[in-house]
């Protein structure tokens, strides 16, 4: 996309569940955890976004310590509240009380010198659907080596 640097992205979340819809959000840092994304020294893996109180939270979402911030440096996995209008994190919160449904930090981007964090609502894939993805690859690589 035009104006965006990735920052961060997170690909076992593509391998490991079916993106059903993704939705844009702000995300509230302080200082140093900016100039560590900006650094790109950000990990999205085993993160996850749970609701409470009607507000959007990011948990596991691994930020390494800015390493000229001294005492200014936040824990790194600290939760991180999320920016999000009142009506998405209502939608949110019905899709998620679906059986199956999670919400997943899916990539982490500057846009307009912002940092966004880009939220997918997923439905986790069984060892089949994996098998059939990489099927489905496979098949693909051999079409284009062909050609």
């Amino acid at each position: 996309m035009a104006g965006e640097k990735l920052l961060a992205q997170n690909k076992k979340a593509r391998h490991e569940y079916f993106i059903e819809d993704s939705y844009e959000a702000g995300i509230e840092l302080v200082g140093t955890e900016v100039k560590s994304c900006r650094m790109a020294k950000v990990n999205l893996r085993d993160s996850y976004v749970q609701i409470r109180n009607a507000e959007a939270f990011v948990n596991n979402m691994h930020i390494s310590p800015y390493e000229k911030g001294n005492i200014f440096n936040r824990d790194p996995l600290r939760v991180r509240k999320l920016l999000l209008h009142k009506k998405e994190i209502t939608k949110l919160l019905g899709l998620t009380a679906q059986k199956g449904y999670t919400l997943i930090p899916l990539r982490m981007y500057l846009k307009h010198g912002k940092v966004k964090l880009e939220v997918g609502v997923c439905r986790g894939k069984h060892l089949y659907d994996k098998r059939q993805d990489l099927k489905e690859k496979a098949i693909k690589r051999d079409m284009e080596r062909r050609i």
